[in-house]
């Protein structure tokens, strides 16, 4: 190799060194908050807490981390807190709704201030490898199963959720009108074990809730004779072998639109649980905290924790996650136009 080429592998070496030690420094000492956009308890905090605690350690500098809970409007508070005010430094971090994605592309909310392709993206912890989002309904309710929901004339099954925006809202808006569903909507629960409390208070039939959040919010119900089983499966291509009897969406759509809204609606579960820092942060910063997150996912102690919270872990990083926003954006647009006259029913 010649003088001059050693020379700059040498100084780019240097570069690398000095800017790693700039974020080291930066970081030292201080204390990233993660803020998210549902209250204590639930799914999403359950992941929210896990990574927090272990997070720090591959951070350069390796700061502190807290879990700051900012629900409301299903998480798209927290989104546009993250995106407009929070400071771009790289000491803020946000994970929302896995539905909040697809709710800016499609426009149909004027709440959302944010374009999903410009946040600074981590990744998620789960792809829903070895979840499932499952329709919980109560062993004494009216509607005992999604064949009864279907039938035209009978009682309603009266299903809880937190607001527009939300998996929990919006999922079960789609599958009433894919599947002919007979149901009644009850949203605007501030999160989702208000909404298992209804459900032991009966005062709801059913409720969405994903595998990885009963494990963690609600394990009883896993229990047989809980006075709880699982009626459908959402966001798998198959069963999961728990839940035999219980079917799929996908299973149960009867034509190519259903399913192609269906495919839509699933889409944003490779990002279960996302996690982003704002626009805008420095470069130097950006890529550590993306690093940081995806060498996270590799810690022993980190997995070790997960699996006795039950929890799937299946990660995709930033760079992936950027990529599925962009593929929300190029859905069809017939299907995109459903689903936005889906939503704009739902508010009516």
């Amino acid at each position: 190799m010649s003088r001059f080429w050693m020379a700059l592998v040498a100084a780019l070496a240097l570069m690398g060194s000095a800017r790693a030690d700039d974020v080291a420094d930066f970081y030292k000492g201080k204390q990233i908050t993660i803020v998210l956009g549902y209250g204590p308890g639930g799914g999403y905090d359950i992941y929210a807490r896990l990574v927090a605690q272990h997070f720090g350690k591959y951070v350069p500098g390796n700061p502190s981390v807290v879990v700051q809970n900012m629900p409301g409007a299903g998480s798209l508070r927290a989104a546009n807190y993250i995106y407009t005010s929070a400071p771009k430094n790289g000491l803020f971090i946000g994970s929302f709704g896995r539905d909040i994605p697809l709710m800016a592309v499609l426009g149909h909310n004027s709440a959302v201030q944010f374009d999903p392709a410009k946040f600074t993206w981590l990744g998620s912890p789960s792809t829903y490898a070895d979840d499932a989002y499952l329709l919980w309904s109560r062993d004494d309710a009216p509607v005992k199963s999604i064949a009864e929901a279907q039938k035209k004339g009978g009682p309603p099954l009266v299903v809880g959720a937190t607001g527009e925006g939300s998996t929990d809202n919006d999922v079960t808006v789609l599958l009433t009108e894919v599947l002919g569903l007979n149901v009644k909507l009850v949203a605007g629960y501030p999160d989702s074990p208000s909404i298992s409390i209804a459900m032991e208070r009966k005062e709801l039939d059913a409720h969405f809730l994903g595998l990885s959040a009963t494990n963690g919010e609600r394990p009883q119900w896993l229990k047989p004779g809980s006075g709880f089983h699982v009626i459908l499966q959402f966001a798998r291509r198959t069963r999961l072998p728990q839940f035999p009897d219980a079917p799929t969406a996908r299973e149960l759509a009867t034509n190519d639109r259903g399913l192609a809204l269906i495919d839509l609606a699933e889409m944003p579960y490779t990002l279960s649980r996302p996690f982003v820092a704002p626009p805008g942060l420095p470069e130097d910063r950006a890529r550590a905290l993306q690093k940081a997150f995806m060498d996270l996912h590799k810690d022993a102690q980190y997995l070790a924790d997960a699996a006795k919270l039950k929890i799937d872990i299946s990660p995709i990083g930033g760079l992936d996650a950027a990529a599925l926003v962009d593929r929300l954006s190029k859905a069809p647009p017939e299907i995109l136009d459903h689903m936005r006259k889906l939503h704009a029913e739902s508010k009516g």
